[in-house]
């Protein structure tokens, strides 16, 4: 077994992870445009700015954002809700696909370590 390939696991899970964070902080930031847009109150704030573009926005009374996964949800009248297009549809799949690529990367580290100390350990036994 190679001992480069731990430090190589370990550093492609800290750059998926960066992935990850600076995607989902760009979705956050996209969040936070809406939020804003939302909240900004005045000429033109009725109905809601972010959830304009659809049929449906005459009957928007409300939002909410959602953190996990990121959302803007337009909430109606009669309680039905839709997702507003604020976020960008690659931010949630990418954010959680590194993720989960730098968890995997870092079981596998630990993982291999795992067989070279057993590796070493039955070499010493047989001495």
């Amino acid at each position: 077994m190679s001992s480069s390939l731990i430090p190589r696991l370990r550093g492609t899970a800290v750059l998926a992870m960066s992935g990850a964070v600076a995607a989902y902080v760009w979705g956050l930031l996209h969040l936070a445009g809406a939020f804003l847009e939302a909240e900004d109150g005045g000429t033109g704030s009725a109905p809601i700015p972010p959830c304009r573009g659809d049929d449906r926005v005459v009957h928007v009374i409300d939002y909410s954002v959602g953190f996990f996964p990121l959302s803007f949800d337009c909430k109606m009248t009669g309680g039905g809700s839709y997702t507003a297009d604020v976020i960008p549809g690659y931010v949630n799949p990418a954010a959680v696909g590194l993720a989960l690529a730098a968890v995997g990367c870092v079981v596998s580290a630990g993982y291999v370590t795992e067989l070279r100390l057993r590796a070493e350990a039955r070499k010493g036994e047989a001495l």
